[in-house]
């Protein structure tokens, strides 16, 4: 359980994101790029080491590899006894560590608090970075649906309130595909699974776990936790904790600078009115704004993007007369490029991005420039204050609480 400054609590918001067949799909897109006309991941193919030596494995596998009984982890000849025609590809870190940084900084965009546990795998905590009434479960399809038009590739992202959660979630039915697994999901959808299924549960553990008639995670769940620690020491209570979904654990992240910050909201219904469209705007704003100061950047670049009930989406960007942190000038480009998008349709997504961003210390500005924008500043400044003091969602500008208000009617409505 998280608590806030005010001590209250709150539920962790936790993702795992998980890109599918990553160095396949990584080799797949830079030979796509150099021009090759055929995507390796749709012909039965494998990432692997020097296949002459007999020393290589399958280090990743296409779904059509995959049909045929492929495994990763096994010597190449084995995959090609299953599979003659199988074709295999080298390996190249430097290619995945590329891809890899391109997800982390899509990632940056929505908090930073994030976790690389592995070249292909982050977790994300949001419990701070979600608007009141935004559901983590629509930021993990967002996520999903940006990393596959804007990197090329999918991911699976695992939806829950803490990592381990998060990331068996993620291992559910693949590819590209989101699932949750919230504590009053764990019966239903964890427990009926193999015990090698959990978390850390390894080979070794597996035989001794079946001769105590354990086969289920959920075997697991229900065993004695005291037997458990006096068989497997530590790791026992480690294992009746995970199956029981209990996992205290931090997201473990550094801090870094991204290089574009946005931020959206998914409407309850659809929206024409332009002026409500202006005050969610300008709730979203706010955020980027904050965000923006904190790591003392300034934004060259406003990019502002709908979505209508058909599922269209539109967006515009303008670049600004000069960078700037400030709420109040981002806003007015904001709505400028609303206008232009707007033509009454009706609305159910808005977004706000800000990118081209660059140190405070790095532009030099003129005496008219500090002089006219110190009152802005000192607004800015004193509410950015206050929200860390009390907290995001407690310190809002007048235009922010009536988004909330209307978000709340609507669905105190049940639409």
């Amino acid at each position: 359980m998280f608590y806030n400054r005010n001590g209250d609590n709150m539920e962790r918001q936790i993702l795992h994101v998980d890109v599918n067949n990553a160095f396949l799909s990584w080799t797949a897109i830079e030979k796509l790029n150099l021009g090759e006309e055929l995507d390796i991941r749709t012909i039965p193919a494998i990432i692997g080491g020097e296949e002459a030596t007999r020393h290589g494995v399958v280090l990743a596998k296409s779904m059509k590899a995959k049909e045929f009984g492929i495994r990763t982890g096994e010597p190449i000849y084995q995959a090609r006894r299953k599979c003659p025609n199988v074709q295999v590809f080298q390996g190249n870190f430097d290619n995945y560590k590329k891809h890899s940084n391109k997800l982390y900084n899509l990632l940056l965009e929505y908090t930073d608090k994030i976790e690389r546990f592995s070249i292909d795998e982050c977790f994300m905590d949001l419990t701070l970075f979600l608007r009141k009434n935004e559901k983590l479960i629509n930021k993990a399809y967002e996520i999903s649906k940006r990393v596959k038009e804007e990197l090329g590739f999918t991911v699976n992202v695992g939806v829950a309130n803490n990592k381990l959660l998060a990331k068996m979630a993620s291992d559910f039915e693949k590819p590209d595909k989101v699932h949750t697994l919230f504590k009053n999901e764990i019966q239903d959808k964890m427990w009926k699974l193999p015990a090698e299924d959990l978390f850390m549960v390894g080979k070794k553990s597996i035989g001794k776990l079946n001769q105590l008639g354990i086969k289920t995670i959920g075997d697991i769940a229900r065993y004695d936790k005291n037997i458990l620690i006096k068989k497997f020491g530590k790791h026992g209570r480690i294992m009746w904790e995970y199956a029981n979904g209990i996992d205290e654990s931090e997201v473990i992240y550094e801090q870094e600078i991204p290089k574009g910050i946005g931020n959206s909201i998914t409407l309850p219904e659809d929206v024409y009115n332009i002026n409500k469209l202006n005050e969610i705007l300008l709730a979203l704003t706010e955020q980027v704004g904050f965000r923006l100061r904190k790591y003392k950047l300034l934004a060259s670049v406003v990019n502002v993007q709908i979505r209508t009930k058909d599922f269209a989406n539109f967006s515009h960007q303008r670049k600004l007369d000069k960078p700037t942190n400030i709420t109040k000038e981002i806003y007015e480009a904001a709505k400028h490029l609303l206008e232009e998008l707007h033509k009454n349709r009706g609305v159910r997504l808005i977004g706000l991005r800000v990118d081209k961003l660059i140190n405070e210390d790095e532009v030099q500005i003129s005496l008219f420039d500090a002089n006219n924008n110190e009152k802005q500043e000192s607004l800015d400044r004193v509410m950015d204050n206050l929200k860390k003091k009390y907290g995001y969602e407690k310190i809002t500008r007048a235009g922010e609480m009536k988004v909330k208000n209307m978000i709340n009617i609507r669905e105190e409505k049940g639409q």
